[in-house]
């Protein structure tokens, strides 16, 4: 496995920020009550956490040690700055949505997390790819969360599409079926906590199952290659 292949592994499977690392997990529980704000907010953080991995790649070698966190914050708040306003100018509705969660991605723990640990040791291209990874995996966590959420909670998905993607999307909102009363659950935080509860265990769950037919496969050659040995003695 290349040094790309492994911030993908990482980013996306093994150590991601959000069913790994548990990071970020406040707007992550309270925005994804549908898919396209988990869409919206996922956008947004990708691009923040790519933006601030190049920056702090690039500069790591003149910013000296002892303020390198407050730099760090600024180099994030600008990005996230620009992000607002841009959310503000083209998806007004959305940014609306959002609220104060778009703001709040500069105090997003995955997004420092990633400046000090590993763009600020290592060249622009690496950087780059594990912010993008990185985001990718939280990214991915907030749509599964985000649809699950709308499903059961109201038996639809993409509603409010044309919020990020404009009129073009004004009737992709597919209803699965209907209920007689919404299941509100689904749609509150408690609902979020537990669905990302079942994620967490579905992902441990492949995690384990995994590891034990690769472990499996080592055991097996281990002991086809001592059986070889001693016949060879």
């Amino acid at each position: 496995m290349n040094t790309i292949q492994e911030i993908s592994w990482q980013g996306l499977w093994k150590n991601n920020p959000a069913l790994v690392q548990m990071l970020g997990l406040c707007p992550l529980l309270a925005v994804t009550n549908t898919f396209i704000n988990g869409l919206g907010l996922g956008i947004a953080t990708l691009a923040v956490l790519v933006g601030s991995n190049i920056s702090v790649s690039i500069v790591r070698n003149w910013i000296p040690n002892e303020i390198r966190i407050p730099v760090f914050v600024m180099i994030i708040a600008s990005l996230v700055t620009i992000v607002q306003l841009l959310m503000n100018a083209y998806t007004y509705e959305l940014y609306q949505t959002l609220g104060i969660f778009i703001p709040l991605i500069v105090t997003n723990c995955a997004i420092i997390g990633r400046a000090e640990a590993f763009a600020s040791k290592n060249s622009v291209h690496l950087a780059a790819a594990d912010g993008f990874m990185m985001g990718l995996g939280f990214l991915a966590v907030l749509l599964m969360l985000g649809g699950i959420r709308e499903i059961l909670g109201n038996g639809t998905l993409f509603s409010g599409a044309d919020l990020l993607l404009g009129n073009l999307a004004n009737d992709w909102t597919l209803h699965l079926f209907q209920f007689e009363q919404h299941f509100l659950v689904a749609i509150l935080p408690p609902g979020a906590f537990i669905v990302m509860g079942l994620l967490i265990a579905l992902k441990n769950r492949f995690e384990k199952r995994i590891e034990s037919l690769v472990v499996g496969d080592k055991n097996k050659s281990e002991k086809i290659e001592r059986a070889r040995v001693t016949a060879e003695s």
